[in-house]
């Protein structure tokens, strides 16, 4: 019986009879056995605290505590993880975490290994985003079926955000210098805050009830997911549903989406890119104007061109009537005629010859001298495949004899041999299989890898001298 090296084997003194062996851990093999433990018991979980102690060394891992008011807890979020937050962990901040419960076997300390952070505020307002954005979607109000197209020349657009803000800015300016013709009104409304989505909803409304617009434009800057919160509400993604007019979304930046984008009838990337979806560019117009002025004009040149062309053939036709003119025609076509025909025979007895250059062709290719030629050649193009197939084939049969030796020299005896293992043989040579088989005093041979011992069974120690090692 051979002891683990994980688990050495200790034997208990003659006292005790020989109690069972005891299974002694070392530091190293106990950390890991926990490790194991806790890694299996626990999949990847969520957790909220607290950040203390964030450090980012230069191995751009990184280290922090999560605590609350009763306990805390050492994490660690490794590369490349740790470079794709999209914040910056800072002490303080209360955070939401994915991570893997474990054990960090050096120093025997428990610690988990994010793999995933986000602030814990905004981590909940996006469950509810999203929780929002299926209800509504299931509903129907985000059907590309029910979004109206809008005014190509709308004459008075409404623009529903805050009087002050940055957004207004830019969309009476791109207006103004695109379309100057469009009456722009402004609905004042507060875009941030509690008192927002009322505001918004009950500006909808009025102006969906009014009929004075032709386009409605639902716009604000960018901001944090909080900022734009009001514009995730429930009761403006239905005003916005309900209104009569066309309504185009124009919220935050780019990388921005709410609910408002996917239920109003148009999304703009920003405020500025909205008021260019609205309104058409004058001077493209104009240079459109003069393009189509342009085609009238040569469409009206062609048109008198052809009419010249065809005065000019009727008068033609009125020339060709005359005998002297059918004379000269049948004159022409009698020449033509001629020329033709001779053409004909020329191409009749370049045909014959061509045919006839072939047969003789196929006829010399057919001559046993050309054959034996072709066959010659094709031996010896075949001759070096044969032989490249038979050397694959002889490398291939080598492998497999080397494999066949490898798998009878695994299960040869001599290599178990090898392992520090022996067969013990009688005097008469056989093969001893039990203790039981052998007498006190009995000659045995032990067999090894590298050679035989000569050996003599001897009776057992007695139980009050010690064990020999």
């Amino acid at each position: 019986m051979h002891a683990s090296d994980d688990y050495p084997t200790h034997h208990g003194g003659p006292e005790q009879g020989g109690t069972p062996p005891r299974h002694i851990l070392t530091p190293s093999s106990l950390n890991r056995l926990v490790r194991d433990l806790l890694e299996d018991a626990l999949p990847l979980i969520w957790i909220e605290g607290e950040l203390s102690n964030v450090a980012r060394p230069a191995s751009g891992h990184l280290y922090f505590t999560l605590k609350d008011s009763a306990a805390q807890v050492r994490c660690a979020m490794f590369r490349p993880k740790s470079g794709w937050l999209k914040f910056k962990p800072v002490d303080g901040m209360h955070v939401l975490v994915r991570a893997r419960v474990g054990l960090y076997e050096p120093r025997g300390e428990f610690q988990l290994v994010a793999e995933h952070m986000e602030p814990a505020g905004e981590g909940a307002l996006q469950r509810e985003f999203e929780q929002l954005k299926a209800r509504l979607d299931a509903e129907g109000l985000f059907d590309a079926a029910r979004k109206r197209p809008l005014p190509r020349y709308a004459r008075r657009i409404g623009v529903i955000t805050s009087a002050t803000g940055a957004a207004i800015r830019d969309v009476l300016s791109v207006m103004s210098r695109r379309w100057p013709l469009a009456d722009i009104e402004v609905m004042p409304v507060p875009v941030q805050g509690r008192e927002a989505p009322p505001a918004i909803v009950q500006m909808l409304r009025k102006a969906s009830a009014s009929g004075r617009y032709d386009v409605l434009l639902l716009t604000r800057g960018g901001g944090s997911l909080e900022d734009l919160w009001a514009f995730n509400d429930e009761q403006v993604a239905r005003a916005i549903h309900a209104s009569a007019v066309p309504v185009v979304s124009a919220v935050g930046h780019e990388i921005d989406f709410s609910i408002a984008d996917f239920v109003a009838d148009l999304r703009a990337p920003t405020p500025s890119a909205a008021a260019e979806l609205l309104v058409p560019d004058a001077l493209a117009l104009h240079r459109h104007l003069q393009q189509l002025k342009q085609r009238l004009t040569t469409l009206e040149q062609r048109r008198l061109q052809s009419r010249i062309q065809r005065v000019d053939h009727l008068l033609a036709r009125l020339q060709a009537q005359r005998p002297q003119a059918r004379l000269a025609r049948d004159r022409e076509r009698l020449l033509y005629l001629q020329r033709r025909l001779l053409g004909v025979q020329r191409e009749q007895s370049q045909r014959r010859q061509a045919t006839l250059d072939r047969v003789r062709a196929r006829l010399q290719a057919q001559h046993p001298n050309q054959r034996l030629l072709l066959l010659r050649r094709r031996l010896e193009a075949l001759a070096p495949r044969l032989r490249q197939t038979i050397e694959r084939r002889l490398e291939r049969e080598r492998l497999t004899l080397r494999q066949t030796g490898r798998a009878l020299h695994a299960i040869s005896p001599l290599a178990t041999l090898e392992r520090g293992y022996a067969i013990l043989f009688d005097a008469e040579g056989k093969v001893l299989r039990s203790a039981r088989d052998v007498a006190v005093g009995t000659p045995l041979r032990a067999r090894l890898a590298d050679g035989e011992l000569p050996l003599a069974v001897q009776p057992p120690a007695k139980r009050d001298e010690p064990a020999r090692k």
